[in-house]
């Protein structure tokens, strides 16, 4: 046989095997769906939340503390840098809307100029009513002391006209004394309209000083060196351009101390009751599905609330972060396994292969060149696995997916003391073809032993 035989025949192998997988290959039997062994070792039951990283301290950068006292309850913000941005202490961080401070401070000018002439009216009324009675002071002394060179004069002549010379320079010294009374209280009277005009005068003053500070304070600045992270809402959103803030949640953004970490996250009200501080966590990053963190649960809420989003009351849990990272950020999110029991020893195969029919949890298990529904009895699952306390043996082979012909495959049932499950006859003629033999269970219920 020369060489150029031996190539046609092997070119017609490769063609034949071609056709074949072509043709043949979509007809695959059971061994061909995936298969996973039945292991003994440490299963743990874990409830998974969803959580956000938050620093356990952080600087809060505020709203001005004045904008209350000017009256302004919500101001927007104008400007803010990037989320994510390194400042240093004094740095710009943003800008908040100056339109109606600008408005209030304008109308404070106006109040000032009105209340400085209201002020200067005053002080000249005043004077000018100061300098009159003055005036008549000067004029009624006058009048005294001519009275008195009267009486004087008056010495040596009849008793009549001495004594009414006496009941003039009597009457021009009362008329003097009550003058002065007048005046002093005129002049009371002056100082309390000044200290009135005067106050009101230093209140506005003052009030438009309050808009003038809180005029430059619309700049907002870091108080300290770190990474801004924008504050939120009430409903989760962040604070950007366009948002408001109002005096009683001030907050504009944070800088957190990426030192010490802690994760937020929500239970349902079904698990909550499971959830126990002290309990061991392991924290998955979306950001990185390969990195794992220990955590520790750290607070339990008591009282649930609803979520945005969310039909059902859900609890917060805070997770303590134990392990530490430098490039842990806050608002990531995570995936937290909160650890609530654990069986050492104990078998346990995929949840995928783990089926229900009825009232009974089965696997497809292979026996021998054949495969049969194993009924099992489920302790616990979790998010990968599930253990299996009785109907299957370590090192057995499941498969997991459903297979497709079922009509012919035989159960495999579990004793009636392992179950306590009532087998339906009838319902088991129309799923075996070839019915399971009785075993030393008796009544209604069907054994297969293994």
């Amino acid at each position: 046989m020369n060489k150029k035989t031996i190539l046609y025949i092997v070119v017609a192998l490769l063609v034949a095997l071609a056709v074949w997988w072509l043709f043949f290959s979509g007809n695959e039997g059971p061994e061909s769906n995936v298969t996973a062994k039945v292991t003994k070792g440490r299963f743990d039951v874990v409830i998974t939340v969803t959580g956000e990283l938050r620093a356990k301290t952080q600087t809060d950068i505020t709203a001005p503390t004045g904008l209350r006292n000017a009256g302004i309850y919500q101001i927007k913000i104008n400007d803010i840098i990037a989320e994510g941005s390194v400042v240093q202490p004094g740095d710009y961080v943003a800008s908040l809307d100056r339109t109606e401070v600008m408005s209030k401070l304008n109308e404070e000018l106006l109040n000032v100029q009105k209340k400085e002439s209201e002020y200067n009216q005053t002080q000249l009324d005043t004077a000018i009513s100061l300098r009159e009675a003055r005036d008549e002071l000067v004029n009624y002394d006058y009048e005294l002391k001519q009275k008195k060179l009267e009486l004087e004069q008056s010495e040596y002549e009849a008793p009549a006209i001495k004594q009414q010379v006496q009941i003039s320079y009597e009457k021009a010294e009362r008329a003097l004394n009550q003058k002065k009374d007048t005046y002093k209280n005129k002049v009371a009277q002056a100082k309390a309209k000044m200290s009135i005009v005067s106050s009101d005068l230093t209140k506005a003053q003052n009030k438009l000083k309050v808009f003038q500070d809180l005029l430059s304070e619309l700049t907002v600045t870091a108080p300290k060196g770190g990474m801004i992270i924008y504050a939120k809402e009430w409903n989760g959103r962040k604070r950007v351009v366009g948002s408001t803030i109002n005096v009683w949640d001030p907050e504009v953004a944070n800088l957190p101390d990426l030192r010490e970490m802690e994760v937020v996250s929500y239970v349902n009200e079904v698990d909550i009751q499971k959830v126990k501080t002290g309990q061991k966590v392991e924290i998955g990053l979306d950001a990185d599905p390969s990195k794992k963190l220990e955590g520790k649960v750290k607070a339990v809420a008591s009282i649930g609330e609803q979520r945005p989003n969310q039909n059902s009351k859900v609890f917060e849990v805070v997770i303590d972060v134990l392990s530490k990272d430098s490039t842990l950020r806050p608002s990531m999110t995570t995936s937290c396994n909160i650890q609530y029991s654990g069986f050492d020893n104990v078998l346990t195969v995929p949840v995928e292969a783990v089926n229900v029919s009825g009232n009974k949890s089965f696997v497809f298990k292979k026996d021998g060149s054949s495969v049969v529904r194993q009924q099992v009895i489920i302790e616990a699952t979790n998010s990968k696995d599930a253990y299996v306390k009785y109907g299957l043996e370590e090192g057995q082979t499941v498969f997991l997916k459903d297979m497709a012909d079922t009509a012919s495959m035989k159960w495999a049932l579990l004793h009636d003391s392992l179950t306590r499950v009532k087998v339906n006859p009838a319902d088991t003629a129309k799923k075996d073809t070839s019915p399971p033999k009785q075993g030393a269970g008796g009544g209604d219920f069907i054994i297969i032993e293994d």
